[in-house]
């Protein structure tokens, strides 16, 4: 039984690439996903339980009594988001809204969860060619950016650039530059109903990233501050779409016109 304080924290992965191609397999032989998990338990010790889980398992291990033991979901695809089953999205939707943490990677960006949560197509330039990517911080007193350092050096990385045709975050923590010039918002937070997003870039399935102590470490205080403990999850529903109580008119008494 887990204590009602130890943040419980679930990393879903796709675990596609460590299964077909051997580079990948040789930087993360457990999978992405275990060696994201493994970065949040380094840094957060016992004050984290955190479990994984990944696309193949049944009902893509996101069952309802899972994401109601979960606070804070951690959230890695790339090559197989069209095979995330919609009625798994919405439920993950609902959790989302009702007050679970979401920490979305690097490609997650393209996923449906991500996509259905900003409302837009999320694209964005991006070029894999072993750029250096610097992360800078641009909010220093955010509790995402402490005890980081600036800029964070990723020798090689991914090119992710602008235009990132996301929402305009509520707040922009970590802007990146690389070799080729680009820039690109690297670290945005986002409030959707009565949840914390953040969503991260650095952190590619052909390279390192995720070995790097201090991508851990932003991760690590991102699942920190994605916890909302909230004393009873419930999505926040318009009165008149769960009644069907539109306004009409009817009984109004109130002054009409001029």
């Amino acid at each position: 039984m887990t204590n009602k304080e130890t943040l419980r924290v679930l990393v879903w992965g796709e675990n596609r690439h460590e299964q077909v191609e051997p580079h990948v397999r040789e930087i993360y032989p457990d999978g992405m996903h275990a060696t994201i998990a493994a970065g949040i338990r380094e840094n957060l010790g016992d004050g984290a339980r955190v479990t994984t889980t990944t696309l193949d398992e049944p009902e893509h291990g996101l069952t309802k009594d899972v994401l109601d033991d979960t606070d804070v979901l951690v959230w890695w695809g790339h090559a197989a988001h069209g095979e995330v089953d919609d009625e798994i999205v919405e439920r993950v939707h609902q959790h989302v809204l009702s007050g679970m943490g979401l920490l979305v990677l690097h490609s997650g960006h393209w996923s449906k969860i991500f996509g259905k949560l900003m409302g837009t197509t999320c694209t964005l330039r991006w070029r894999s060619e072993q750029d250096r990517e610097l992360v800078w911080t641009v909010n220093p007193t955010h509790p995402i950016a402490q005890g980081v350092p600036h800029p964070i050096v990723i020798e090689q990385q991914e090119m992710y650039g602008e235009y990132f045709d996301i929402p305009a975050p509520d707040e922009l923590i970590f802007l990146s530059t690389f070799s080729g010039g680009e820039v690109f918002r690297s670290g945005c937070t986002f409030r959707r109903g009565h949840s914390k997003i953040f969503f991260f870039s650095p952190g590619d399935q052909d390279y390192p990233v995720y070995h790097h102590k201090d991508i851990r470490r932003v991760i690590a205080n991102g699942v920190q501050w994605a916890r909302t403990d909230l004393p009873e999850r419930k999505v926040p529903i318009l009165l008149r779409y769960n009644t069907g109580e539109f306004f009409t008119g009817h009984g109004y008494t109130g002054p009409i016109g001029d």
